[in-house]
């Protein structure tokens, strides 16, 4: 276990961690188990374990990723469902940290504001604000484990005519526990992973929900039960039937992503064919499930047992694509002419990327963009040391690559201890460019927030893959000497070109 810590008094750690959602508490393990002697504690804006989990609450909310590879690798999940809804994965959250007796390193309703970085003293300094007022705490390694989107705030398009609609407006993000739409009118604009969640599930009350959306998104229906994982599971030890189904759930989605990339008009007819098979050969696929752009050039939306579809066979949702003119005060007119009405509104419309959890960063004085930045081996940024990022698979289960990165920490600290040296800094090389964002979407919120996003340069380890075979090769077994990033004795000060903002 890691070294105690008095929570009550402590200011200085080994570690911060920051964020105890599913990143988070993760890493605390991975750090507990890797590195028995380095103190931490965990930093966590809110005042609960879980995360997105525990923040999103709309109805319905779920994982678009199957429990068996979003779970831990050292946890194995087992409840039934493998395509699991909000609570059940923050109960799982929170039962992993009270079994590794996590829970005493968080510091709750600590919101992570700055982080300065002082090359004399080899050691972080974390500006927090709680209830309290402001706090500082200073660190050897600084783990950033909150997510790349803004808690504070979704995004929302400027409506036209929003103040005349005398109807409710929510936000997914900020869903009133409170809302009444048991018999009403319920417009749900998006066509994400929100949007196709809440559909389903609001018509089961409402008297009508309609699905408005701009262009459509690639949706695939998928058992929300994992018929051979509940088979292997009845057959074999626990831990060995997790194993096997996390590696064929892995090879699968791997496969499938190789072939978008190779066969892209072959599995996008595949794709809609399925939808096809699913609402008839008379509903207009072509408007409204036949995207312009090829699959997992933007994420795909998971719907489990196929409730959407059933929802629209059965006449109690619908999809219309349109565009918005404006609100009026019985509903929404759209371009087309038409009006659809409402009593309420849910604009599933997406996040706002926001960079390290939204704090300011400066090395030496010198303020540090990550949009001026190179990602390495995607968890690090070129000239600012002793600082990781958890940031896991957008085309895969977000934890694959989350439990990656929490390993590779472990061997980043356990080199330095090795090695005696107290600062680690990614340096590329001079023949290293950037090439495409680190988020390789077309998705809109990507591109709303590039400047919140590192670059990808052109060559490991600065080229951030979307292959959880490659990253594992890399992460667990390759070199962490690599010669770019570099460890250091004693603290220097790096140099000015490290710093500088990168070429467009």
């Amino acid at each position: 276990m890691a070294t105690a810590i008095d929570t009550r008094s402590a200011s200085h750690f080994d570690v911060l961690i920051v964020g105890a959602g599913l990143s988070g508490i993760g890493a605390a393990v991975h750090l507990q188990k890797d590195c028995p002697g380095r103190s931490y504690a965990i930093l966590e804006g809110r005042e609960a374990i879980g995360g997105t989990w525990d923040l999103f609450r709309y109805p319905g909310v779920r994982s678009d990723s199957d429990m068996y590879t979003l779970g831990y690798k050292f946890k194995p999940w087992k409840e039934a469902k493998a395509i699991a809804d909000g609570p059940h994965i923050r109960a799982y959250i929170r039962e992993t940290a009270h079994e590794h007796d996590v829970e005493r390193h968080i510091r709750f309703g600590h919101s992570v504001k700055a982080a300065a970085w002082s090359s004399v003293d080899a050691r972080w300094t974390v500006s927090t604000q709680t209830a309290a007022g402001p706090v500082e705490y200073t660190c050897n390694f600084l783990y950033m484990c909150s997510g790349y989107y803004s808690y504070a705030e979704g995004y929302t398009p400027d409506f036209a005519g929003l103040t005349d609609f005398a109807g409710t407006v929510v936000h997914p993000q900020f869903w009133p526990a409170d809302l009444d739409y048991a018999g009403k009118q319920v417009v749900v604009i998006g066509s994400g992973a929100t949007a196709v969640t809440l559909v389903p599930e609001m018509a089961k009350v409402a008297a009508h929900v309609t699905m408005l959306q701009r262009s459509p998104t690639y949706v695939v229906s998928r058992p929300a039960k994992d018929a051979i994982a509940d088979w292997l599971r009845n057959t074999l030890p626990p831990k060995l039937a997790y194993s096997l189904v996390r590696l064929k759930n892995v090879s699968l989605g791997m496969f499938f992503y190789r072939m978008t990339r190779k066969q892209p008009e072959k599995v996008k007819a595949n794709l809609l064919g399925r939808v096809r098979a699913e609402l008839g050969p008379d509903y207009d696929i072509a408007t409204h499930f036949t995207p312009t752009y090829n699959p997992w050039d933007q994420r795909l939306c998971l719907v489990p047992d196929a409730d959407l579809f059933a929802s629209i066979k059965a006449g109690s949702s619908s999809v219309v694509t349109d565009r918005i003119e404006k609100f009026t005060a019985h509903g929404i007119r759209l371009e087309s002419g038409r009006e659809l009405p409402a009593d309420v509104v849910v604009t599933a419309t997406g996040l706002k990327l926001v960079a390290l959890g939204g704090m300011t960063v400066s090395v030496d004085g010198t303020p540090i963009k990550p949009a001026d930045c190179l990602a390495y081996k995607g968890m690090m940024f070129s000239g600012i040391p002793n600082l990781a990022v958890s940031f896991g698979y957008i085309n895969a289960s977000w934890t694959l690559r989350s439990d990656l990165i929490a390993y590779y920490v472990g061997r980043i600290l356990n080199h330095m201890t090795a090695t005696g040296t107290v600062v680690a800094t990614p340096v590329p090389g001079p023949d290293v460019v950037p090439e495409r964002l680190a988020m390789d979407l077309s998705s809109g919120y990507v591109q709303r927030g590039a400047d919140a996003l590192p670059r990808s340069g052109n060559r490991a380890p600065w080229k951030v893959t979307a292959n959880y075979a490659l990253d594992t090769m890399e992460l667990r077994f390759g070199k962490v000497d690599d010669g770019e990033l570099r460890f250091t004795k004693a603290a220097v000060v790096m140099p000015e070109a490290v710093l500088e903002p990168l070429a467009a």
